[in-house]
């Protein structure tokens, strides 16, 4: 399993890219997820990095949370409103998996409410990792899209479309 700075080190533009962004939309990014019938879902989430590593987290038996249950693979994909892309985007790929309930979500919590005031301080939650096994990161450029894309073992890579 990848930690955050392992990814950070290994794909430091992506991942700029998508810290950058992820700050800029208030944390917000959407998760797609695979539903039963093996057609997308789409859902709002405010991942969070905490200890070195990616989380997402949310109430229990969520249909979002189902679908990672039946199937681990995601995409977290940063939110844009701006359709020129000009501060570009960023996509992580990975697999879920989920953490039973502890000490680890005791600290999340704690650093939740210090840091946005949301307290879930004595509830229980899903608090779910994110195996990041592939990225991406799209720019746009005066006359071209740059695409650096990154996959574990390899250095990012920057595709150009004209």
């Amino acid at each position: 399993m990848i930690t955050w700075a392992e990814f950070a080190a290994a794909a430091p533009h992506i991942a700029a890219i998508f810290e950058r962004r992820h700050r800029a939309a208030g944390n917000l990014c959407m998760l797609a997820t695979l539903r039963s019938d093996g057609f997308p879902r789409i859902s709002p989430m405010e991942p969070r990095i905490f200890e070195d590593q990616l989380w997402i987290t949310g109430m229990p038996n969520t249909t979002k949370y189902r679908d990672l249950q039946r199937d681990p693979r995601l995409c977290l994909h940063t939110a844009t409103v701006d359709t020129a892309v000009s501060e570009g985007d960023a996509k992580l790929w990975g697999r879920a998996y989920v953490v039973p309930y502890g000490e680890l979500h005791r600290r999340f919590a704690a650093a939740l409410f210090d840091e946005i005031g949301l307290d879930l301080r004595d509830q229980e939650f899903d608090l779910i990792g994110v195996d990041i096994t592939g990225a991406s990161a799209v720019e746009v450029q005066d006359d071209h899209l740059d695409i650096t894309v990154w996959k574990p073992g390899q250095p990012e890579r920057v595709v150009r479309k004209h």
